[in-house]
Parts: C-alpha cells; sequence; structure tokens
C-alpha cells in the first residue's frame, strides 16, 4: 500500500521539527550526561511482539546518537509511571498484536499504566505505530498510545506514522523526522539483511488424506557457503518469485545441528482457485534446482534466553509446532528433558505432525506430551480444554519456576489458551508472567 501525504500537512509538521528541532540543538547536545548520570536525553519505548519494534527502536536510538543525543532503548515492560512521569523526550515505536490488541510486552502498561491519572504535559513525543491493513482496527494499540498520550497532556512532536506491513516509505518518514531531531542528514543504514540464495532438498506431505489443506514439511539448504547461525525460535523471511515485495514469515523447525532450515508450510488456497504466493512455490512450484530467496530473522522475544535453564509449557497447533519443535530438539539434545507440549490438529489419523518423533521423546522421558484432535471425539476439544483439564498441573509447573510458549494460529487457539492459562493461574499471574518474559507467543 502507498502512503498518501496531505501536502499542506506535511509541510506543517516539517516546518514544525523544523523549529523545535533548531530550539532542543543548544539545549540537548550535553556530552557526558547519560555517562555521568545514567540517564538520557531521550527515551525511545519500543512494544513488541514479533522484534520488528525493537530492531526500529534500536535503530531509532542510533539515529539519535549519530546527532550527538544520548538515548535509550526501552521495552515498554520495564517502563514505569514514575519513569514516564519525569521523561521529558519519548519515541514510542509500538506493534500491535491480533486485532488491535497490545502486544504481550505491553500488557501491564495498557492494563496499568494507562489506566491512571498521569499528568504528561512536560512530555514531547512520537509514535511509529506498526500494523497490518488486512486487520479491521489497524494500528490499534499504536493509535490508542497516541490518543492515551495526547489526552494526559503530552505534546506531540509530528503526526504520529502508521506502517503498514513494514511499508519502506513510512519507515523513511519516520526516519525523516529524526533527521530534523538529530540535526543530521547522517543516518544509519537501516536496510535489511539481503536474502541469501537456497534450494529445497527435501519436500515431504506430513498430512495425506486430512480435511484441511496439505501441509508439508520442507528442508533448505544454502544454494553455495556454509550455514548460517540461528536459534530455536527464529523465523525465516521467503520471497516469493509471484510477489516479491511482501515477504512471508515461517517459524524455524530445526536446530543448526541439523544442517539445514526445516519449515512446516499449510498449501493456502484463495476463493478463485489461485494458491497463496510463497506455500504455492514452497510446496508443490519450486524444484530442486530453483533459488529459494531466503533470510533469517532473529526472533528474541521467542528464544528462549533466561529461561533455557527452566521447565518449558510448549502449546501450539498446526504450523505453530515448528517453533515448539525447535525448541524441544534444542533442549533435548542439550540434555534437558523437563519440557511439556501440549499440541492440537484436527484427527490423529492425519495431522499428528512429526508423531513418531514426539512419541518417541515421550516414551524415553524426554517429553510430557498431550495432544487434541477436535474431529476425533463426540465433544470438540482443543488445547485450551487440556489446559483446563490440567489446570492443577500447570500451577504446579508454574510454581517450580516454568515458562510457557505458544505458537500457532492467532484466530481460536491463542485467545482461547490465554484465557484457559488465565482460568488456572489467574490474570494478575499471568500478566506478570508476561512481564518476566515467562509468557511468550508467536501467533498468527
Amino acid at each position: 500500500m502507498m502512503l498518501t501525504i496531505d501536502p499542506a500537512r506535511w509541510a506543517s509538521a516539517i516546518a514544525l521539527i523544523a523549529a523545535w528541532g533548531g530550539l532542543c540543538a543548544a539545549m540537548l547536545r550535553r556530552p557526558g550526561r547519560e555517562a555521568a548520570t545514567g540517564e538520557a536525553d531521550w527515551l525511545v519505548v519500543y512494544a513488541s511482539q514479533t522484534g520488528n519494534a525493537e530492531y526500529l527502536a534500536r535503530q531509532t536510538a542510533g539515529t539519535l546518537a549519530t546527532g550527538g543525543l544520548s538515548a535509550r532503548a526501552l521495552c515498554i515492560s520495564d517502563l514505569d509511571a514514575a519513569t514516564l512521569g519525569s521523561a521529558t523526550r519519548a519515541l514510542f515505536i509500538a506493534s500491535t498484536y491480533g486485532e488491535g490488541d497490545s502486544p504481550d510486552t505491553a500488557a501491564r502498561f495498557a492494563g496499568v499504566t494507562m489506566g491512571a491519572g498521569l499528568d504528561l504535559s512536560q512530555l514531547h513525543y512520537g509514535v511509529l505505530a506498526l500494523g497490518d491493513s488486512s486487520y479491521a482496527n489497524y494500528c490499534g494499540f499504536g493509535r490508542a498510545l497516541d490518543a492515551w498520550l495526547a489526552a494526559r497532556g503530552a505534546t506531540p512532536l509530528f503526526a504520529r506514522i502508521d506502517v503498514d506491513r513494514g511499508d519502506a516509505q513510512a519507515i523513511g518518514e519516520w526516519q525523516h523526522q529524526l533527521s530534523h531531531l538529530a540535526g543530521t542528514s547522517d543516518l544509519p543504514d537501516w536496510e535489511a539483511p539481503a536474502y541469501g540464495q537456497w534450494r529445497i532438498l527435501e519436500r515431504t506431505l506430513l498430512n495425506e488424506g486430512s480435511a484441511g489443506a496439505p501441509l508439508y514439511r520442507i528442508a533448505l539448504i544454502p544454494a553455495e557457503g556454509a550455514l548460517p547461525r540461528w536459534e530455536a525460535g527464529d523465523l525465516v523471511q521467503v520471497s516469493a518469485p509471484r510477489d516479491p515485495e511482501q515477504p512471508r514469515e515461517y517459524s524455524i523447525a530445526s536446530v543448526p545441528a541439523e544442517g539445514r532450515i526445516e519449515l512446516l508450510v499449510r498449501l493456502q488456497g484463495h476463493a478463485d482457485g489461485s494458491l497463496g504466493a510463497a506455500s504455492g512455490w514452497l510446496c508443490l512450484d519450486a524444484r530442486g534446482v530453483d533459488p529459494i530467496a531466503l533470510r533469517i530473522r532473529e526472533h528474541a522475544r521467542f528464544r528462549l534466553g533466561d529461561n533455557a535453564a527452566r521447565p518449558l509449557i510448549l502449546v501450539g497447533n498446526g504450523t505453530g509446532l515448528a517453533g515448539l519443535r525447535s525448541h524441544l530438539k534444542a533442549r533435548i539434545d542439550a540434555g534437558v528433558f523437563d519440557n511439556w507440549l501440549v499440541f492440537g490438529e484436527r484427527n490423529a489419523h492425519a495431522d499428528f505432525l512429526c508423531r513418531a518423533e514426539l512419541e518417541r521423546w515421550r516414551d524415553g522421558g524426554r517429553l510430557r506430551l498431550d495432544t487434541a484432535f477436535s474431529r476425533d471425539g463426540a465433544e470438540t476439544r482443543y488445547v485450551q480444554h487440556v489446559l483446563a483439564e490440567q489446570a492443577e498441573e500447570l500451577r504446579a509447573w508454574i510454581g517450580r519456576g516454568a515458562a510457557i510458549y505458544v505458537c500457532g494460529s492467532l484466530q481460536g487457539m491463542a485467545t482461547g489458551v490465554h484465557e484457559a492459562l488465565a482460568n488456572a493461574l489467574g490474570a494478575q499471574t499471568l500478566d506478570e508472567l508476561a512481564a518476566q518474559g515467562r509468557y511468550r507467543r508467536d501467533v498468527y
């Protein structure tokens, strides 16, 4: 989608930024302040679900530093009312989760801080809202945050900038505003890593006879050169020949020690009979000799990080097993066996993905495995029903310090699982787990 900019509004914004930037130039260039006091002239606050907002926040802080300003990138989960109430300059980069909700990292801020009657009349701010216009409440959290800041008396430095699926023109507008604030045109390079050339090594249909769409396990290797590094929880972006401008993201199902990147890809079909640009290419059209444009993207929010030594509860459905399987493989290879997987699909006979491997891990004492196959019984049963049935065991695992990772479909599964967890653990406890990084989701 191309962004349409009203010339009068643009000129007004530029004038405001230029005037304000000139006023601040003398005020803000105070070398040594951050080092001497541990404070920064600018807060760059990010509310991130998959890592995009965090990446842009760190790039933003770097741009301000290029102009000699001290800036600190800060996750919104670490932003309390006192810090915000004393700040005078802040830039917010806010993702939206689902149909207009805040990201998991912003749950406490949205529920507590935004409900408080703060006086923010001292604050000058800007908002970059990340979203997807295919959802009804496009950039919903970013818009709500912008409105809340204005309602609390804060002064916008420029009009909120909305970014539709990483639109380069909107990101460029944000960079343009930053160049005025920093007083420099010598901006750092924000270009994403280049795509590498890969090829398909193996392609296996995993759900023959399924009532659902075909789902393939696809193994890829570099067309040439060494295998790059990644961690369990990371993603790949694939640029399809029929639609190269909008990369599709897939969870990586394998670990580097396996010597290849594995994906679980469901073949997407449209009402007009056409196939998804990326899934059709990966599942059917691409041959072993055809180059696959692919790059790895770190997904810090879904890596294990500080949770590596904790018991781990993994919940997911369908292709969401990819992101969960990589964690299981990494932990089991490392000799860590306190793992609990709750997995759901339609029918056990056709849709029990990676069944032999999961049952081998279960039988070897490396994994607790619970399944929910919604079409197999007289009553529909999903993963959230398993969690409700196992509420006491769930509380026991959390009491032992467990972390919860959820991967799979946003519609139905993610909401149902969240409600089941809140019922079993308490909404406040679940919010605390999210703030501690012990409740993480990769849902789509």
